[in-house]
């Protein structure tokens, strides 16, 4: 449940500040590019609880080929006769990468358990191999960060109304959001056992606030940047040559191509 709320963070103030962060964060990749390093960054919450929308500003202007979103489907048949935890595993970062988990293998702590798809056995497995299973990422160098986006049960009612209002939003709504209106109970048990078992001292879980979106991205990507000890790498030194003289060529026709009609004209 998130705490009291705070007096509306100003546009100006936030764009500003958002712009100042995103900055540190393109230091953070040439970092993480230059020296090697393996930066796994869990997003975790309730439905409609804001996590997308930070990740969409973590990743604006990062490099798509350094840092990437892991946002798995469903299991295909085969992934479910797998160990559990395979096919995380597979987009995990190489040396030089950051990898942003919208949703991620906790899957199992939180929706498959409260709706039935996992088995007991299963779910209880996981709870006991899941600290095994961080502790061993960050013992082979990965920096790993968990942030939990938490938030009351009424903005998440809002939330899940304004987008059924919203052509633009709606399809980010499905049957299983709705339901989680009244398993809200049963999403906070099981949030809460995830934490007792998972909170571990090498990959603590870090709770973000997110009744107010604005404040909750500000102070979420804060924390990264202030968690990981990332240095200023020197930047490459790229001159723009001079364009060499023409050498005859011509451009062919414009019949002799189909261009997009001029939508904008009309405006």
């Amino acid at each position: 449940m998130a705490g009291k709320k705070s007096a509306a963070l100003p546009r100006k103030v936030y764009e500003t500040e958002l712009l100042r962060l995103q900055t540190e964060l393109v230091k953070l990749q040439e970092w993480v590019r230059a020296t090697g390093a393996r930066l796994v960054v869990v997003f975790e919450g309730r439905d409609a609880a804001g996590k997308g929308g930070t990740i969409k500003r973590v990743s604006e202007h990062l490099n798509p080929r350094v840092a990437r979103v892991a946002a798995l489907p469903r299991p295909t048949e085969r992934e479910r006769g797998q160990w559990y935890f395979q096919r995380y595993v597979e987009h995990l970062p190489t040396a030089g990468e950051i990898v942003l988990f919208d949703r991620s293998w906790y899957n199992r702590a939180g929706v498959e358990h409260v709706m039935g798809f996992c088995t007991q056995e299963e779910y209880r497995l996981f709870l006991r191999q899941c600290p095994l299973y961080e502790r061993m990422l960050v013992e082979d160098g990965i920096l790993l960060r968990k942030y939990w986006f938490s938030v009351s049960d009424t903005e998440q009612q809002d939330r899940f109304r304004r987008r059924l209002d919203d052509p633009l939003r709606r399809w980010k709504l499905s049957p299983m959001d709705l339901e989680s209106i009244t398993r809200w109970e049963a999403y906070s048990r099981a949030k809460d056992d995830m934490m007792v078992h998972t909170d571990i001292q090498e990959a603590p879980w870090y709770v973000v606030e997110s009744d107010d979106k604005r404040r909750s991205r500000l102070n979420m990507i804060a924390h990264l940047l202030d968690s990981v000890p990332y240095d200023e790498a020197e930047p490459q030194v790229l001159l723009l040559p001079e364009r060499p003289p023409s050498t005859g060529y011509e451009r062919p026709p414009r019949d002799l191509q189909t261009y997009v009609p001029d939508h904008t004209a009309g405006l």
